[in-house]
């Protein structure tokens, strides 16, 4: 019997494991972190499944591959299906319009945001992507690990084996002892609570030195994000990045003045050069990173190619096996 050994728990290589497990694989996970927990990119993701919005500053396959990521996450967890919304202040009306000639799939809104969110004091102008959802990423590791655990997989708290046949290696940074290319780009983010302001969608706010999206998470608790910075220092949070990130959301409505600081998260996203995933082969292993911001959005689509390179050996565009 082939067993399939997926290295990493986070969201990529529970997609991985998922997705062979769907197709009919026996599968092994590997991660010395343990099942999913407070730790990882994964764990402080925005997960707004949002194709279109990315598009803006994204190359062309995030929108498309993008585009298949609701109906996988759907038979998986609990999908929140609103849309985005798009807003900027009166005097970052330009970024709007730019922003607006850089996508597709939105209606143009004005008297209509006070119906979609009536806590958004002030913004009279913005774009609606409805085809647009979100999720909650904690739940949707816990919900893919779960489902893995059902499905009779095996998960190993300990570092995976030098010598395993059939493996998919999805660590993420850690890859870089083969993926010399990868590198880290710093994202930092907030967890608020404000019960005074109710918002039901994920909202982005335009703004020249730092856009911001908030995502609700239930109970008056959001999720606050996130810069995006070139830099490798995971430690901390930097004064100037809390106070943009805190500044953007009182702009968005000033409730959140009063809101309380739940948890701050700094961590490293995995990217290549031009920020698109890769899967490699690499000496009988499989490698699948680079999800850089796109996390929940790409994964399932790194996933199926990972499952097609391996079960079929079928490429999809992932795949890039010339590099070394």
């Amino acid at each position: 019997m082939t067993v399939y050994s997926v290295i990493g728990a986070g969201v990529a290589g529970l997609a991985v494991a998922s997705e062979l497990v769907a197709r009919g694989a026996t599968v092994q996970v590997f991660d010395p972190s343990g099942p999913p927990g407070a730790h990882g990119c994964s764990w402080w993701a925005g997960g707004m499944l949002a194709p279109w919005c990315e598009y803006e500053n994204a190359e062309e396959p995030v929108l498309r591959l993008g585009q298949d990521a609701i109906r996988w996450w759907q038979t998986r967890t609990e999908v929140t299906h609103r849309g985005t919304l798009v807003v900027a202040g009166r005097r970052d009306l330009p970024d709007l319009r730019r922003f607006a000639r850089r996508t597709e799939g939105f209606q143009e809104v004005g008297a209509q945001i006070a119906t979609l969110e009536p806590d958004l004091p002030g913004y009279g102008q913005g774009l609606f992507f409805e085809a647009e959802a979100h999720l909650d990423p904690r739940r949707a590791l816990m919900d893919l690990y779960t489902g893995l655990i059902d499905s009779g997989v095996t998960f190993h708290k300990t570092m995976a084996p030098a010598s395993l046949d059939n493996a998919i290696d999805c660590r993420g940074l850690h890859a870089r002892d083969v993926l010399t290319d990868l590198r880290g780009v710093k994202g930092e983010m907030l967890v608020i609570r404000c019960p005074d302001v109710s918002l039901t969608r994920p909202v982005r706010l335009l703004h020249p030195r730092m856009p911001l999206y908030i995502v609700p998470r239930g109970d008056g608790v959001y999720m606050l994000g996130a810069t995006m910075i070139e830099s490798e220092d995971s430690s901390r949070i930097t004064a100037r990045s809390m106070l943009e990130l805190l500044s953007a959301a009182y702009a968005l409505n000033p409730a959140f003045g009063e809101a309380e600081v739940l948890e701050i998260g700094v961590d490293l996203r995995p990217a290549f050069a031009d920020n698109l995933p890769r899967i490699r082969r690499r000496a009988g292993r499989i490698y699948a990173n680079g999800l850089y911001r796109h996390g929940y959005l790409l994964a399932p689509a790194l996933a199926c190619g990972v499952a097609d390179l391996a079960l079929n050996n079928t490429h999809s565009e992932m795949v890039d096996e010339d590099r070394t």
